[in-house]
Formats: structure tokens, sequence, C-alpha cells
């Protein structure tokens, strides 16, 4: 597991440069929580919306995630249901602290993301401004 990209995956980087593209400037994997190892995949600070980009196989992904793990059955399960709880955990204590959280999946179409997170900055911006 220690070869497995935390951050800069190709589904992660798809979407940043659409909303590079589209002119959004962001901040890469930033701490969420703190004291914890926790960090946020795309981060629009100064309007608080946190983005994270979920692997289908780490997140368990009711699409995409395994249900059957032929090798170390007894260890997955319990990793990914972790997993979730602290996605979970995650985001209750980001929407605590004021910030607007959007999760997508890996399979998700990057210019959909986009266009949700672009209309979700936007409009956060707006209501900031007022």
């Amino acid at each position: 597991m220690q070869l497995q990209r935390e951050r800069d995956t190709a589904p992660e980087m798809a979407l940043r440069r659409e909303l590079h593209r589209r002119g959004l400037r962001y901040r890469v994997d930033v701490a969420a929580v703190p004291a914890t190892r926790r960090r946020i995949d795309i981060a629009f600070t100064r309007c608080q919306v946190a983005i994270f980009i979920d692997g289908c196989f780490w997140h368990g992904c009711p699409e995409h995630g395994r249900r059957q793990h032929d090798i170390n059955g007894w260890y997955w399960p319990a990793k990914i249901a972790g997993n979730k709880e602290r996605d979970a955990d995650t985001d209750r204590r980001l929407g605590e602290a004021g910030w607007v959280v959007r999760r997508f999946w890996e399979h998700d179409d990057p210019l959909s993301a986009a266009d949700e997170i672009t209309a979700l900055v936007r409009a956060a911006q707006d209501t900031g401004e007022s």
C-alpha cells in the first residue's frame, strides 16, 4: 500500500486541469482537520470549498467497489469500512468549521464534476462578497 499514490492521481489531475482551464485557482493537498493527517484533495480556501476525489476500491464505491476479496479477505472489509467512517468524520468536521464538502468518485466524468464545482465556487464567492 506504500506505493499507492495519495495525491496527483490520474482522476484528480484530469479534474484539476479542467478547473484550471476554467480559470479557477485552488490549493492542493491542504490539511483538512487540525491534529490529523487528513488532507483535502482540492481546496478553494477563500470560499471554503473542499473537494475530494475518492478511489472506488479504497473508499467502497457502491458501483465499482469490490464486495469479495480473494486475497486478505479478512483485512479489506474492515479497512474499507474504516475509510468510509473516516471520510464521514472528515466531512462532519469540515462542515462544522464552515466548509462546503463535495466528494467525487474516480470514475466520475471530470467535465460534469467541474461543472458542479464551478457553480459551487461561484455561488460561494457571490455570497462572500455580499
